[in-house]
């Protein structure tokens, strides 16, 4: 669901710390509070799962864990909740190899699945076994499947792209505030949405700015991009990829212009930035509404509207898997496909607009009311159904995510925030993807 920032030198420190608490932490995990809870609550006759995530999944939002606590006495579900995947994925990691420490449920996001598949799908159950996999969308069923068959995760949401923005703000800067209007502005081409920009930045609100970040473009743009790090043998390409120089190029239209807020997603001034109203627009996959919604709080009600985003695109989704780590494995596979069967993902999206990756799911998905009038009375159902339906089929490799977070957080941020040129950036960027991959 979300995406990262990561650092060598960063994962072996994370590595390292990890390693040494795996003692103290077998058996038992962190809860979003950051207490601790044991596996097993013998002392009242229940069973405790954990549910490892990072970010907001909705499951504890929408009500499920309660709903599901309630169907099986015998069962209490605790959620650890890590904010950053960089932080994330790095402590699953070493407690896999340990093979202790794990959570019953490890979610695991889009950009760690071929890794996980790859090099960790003998630490997974297989999940595939005793579910209808026809409920799923074939290609994200596939991501989480070995050569050999086994299924280590069950797809949760997928992230169909729109640009969330604040009508007010573009109000007031004299631009046409209609969605679809809007939408055929941009249509098309990540440079007529910087050109957006460029007309939004001449009567801007004081102390706003037209987009969060230049990365943020970047991330939407190679979502809609066919051809990204790897091609369909594995090799990486990512030096060479049509679709990241387009990408790279609509980010640095934005690095070195005036428009952005220069905020690091996922950092705490990104969430300030969206309660103080500090940027006009974000490239919305589907899962952002609920962040939208909780980090902009009430005042932004009836503020924020959606607008089809210049290209069909993807950016996100996630899957849930069971470690054989778990001391509850049979529990723990039976809640991970309930939460991820299509009746709990139409909640999930009801409650925060998640979008399924169970097209049985589709025709009865009907966001809250309280999302709808967050969100201007926008068609989300439809906005989002219309870009799923014609997202390429894009190719992931084992070091995606870090290759991609390496161009975002370490080459945009170079020329965002710290001045550098956009070749500049590029370099440091190769020096930190050359080093991911031990080149």
């Amino acid at each position: 669901m979300r995406t990262s920032t990561r650092r060598s030198h960063r994962l072996m420190a994370l590595a390292a710390v990890a390693a040494l608490t795996t003692g103290v932490l077998a058996g038992c995990s962190s809860d979003s509070d950051g207490t601790s809870s044991n596996a097993s609550d013998s002392g009242k006759g229940k069973t405790t799962l954990t549910v490892g995530t990072f970010g907001v999944f909705g499951y504890k939002q929408a009500g499920l864990y309660d709903e599901y606590m309630k169907l099986h006495p015998n069962i209490t579900i605790k959620e650890d909740v890590t904010t950053r995947t960089d932080v994330y994925w790095p402590k699953v990691l070493t407690r896999l190899q340990a093979g202790a420490g794990t959570d019953d449920i490890q979610a695991i996001e889009v950009g760690n699945i071929t890794e996980a598949v790859q090099t960790q799908a003998d630490k997974f159950v297989d999940l595939g076994k005793d579910v209808d996999k026809s409920q799923w969308l074939p290609w994200k069923n596939a991501q989480a499947t070995t050569k050999d068959g086994k299924q280590i995760g069950l797809g949760t949401d997928t992230g169909p792209m729109a640009i969330c923005y604040r009508k007010d703000l573009f109000q007031k800067a004299g631009l046409p505030t209609d969605r679809t209007q809007l939408a055929n502005l941009w249509k098309g081409d990540w440079s007529k949405y910087v050109n957006v920009g460029k007309d939004y930045m001449k009567k801007a609100p004081k102390g706003t700015k037209f987009v969060d970040s230049a990365s943020s473009v970047y991330n939407a743009a190679i979502g809609g991009e066919s051809q990204r790090y790897y091609d369909k043998d594995g090799n990486v390409i990512w030096d060479k990829s049509t679709g990241v120089k387009a990408a790279w190029n609509a980010a640095m239209a934005v690095a070195t212009s005036n428009m952005s807020a220069k905020l690091k997603q996922f950092d705490p001034t990104w969430d300030q930035g969206f309660a103080n109203a500090s940027f006009a627009t974000v490239a919305c996959p589907a899962w952002m509404m609920g962040y939208i919604q909780e980090k902009s709080g009430t005042a932004g009600s009836g503020k924020w509207d959606v607008a089809a985003a210049p290209t069909a695109a993807n950016w996100g989704g996630s899957f849930l898997g069971v470690p054989t780590a778990s001391k509850h494995q049979a529990d723990a596979v039976a809640l991970a496909k309930w939460l991820t069967a299509p009746e709990q993902q139409e909640k999930v999206f009801a409650k925060q607009a998640s979008f399924p990756s169970t097209p049985a799911a589709y025709p009865n998905l009907k966001p809250a009311a309280a999302t709808t009038a967050y969100f201007s009375n926008a068609p989300i159902t439809q906005i989002f159904s219309d870009s799923a339906k014609t997202i390429p089929v894009q190719t992931f490799g084992i070091k995606d995510q870090p290759i991609g977070t390496a161009i975002t957080d370490i080459g945009i941020l170079q020329v965002e925030q710290k001045g550098k040129t956009p070749a500049q950036g590029w370099s440091a960027a190769t020096k930190e993807i050359k080093d991911v991959l031990g080149q």
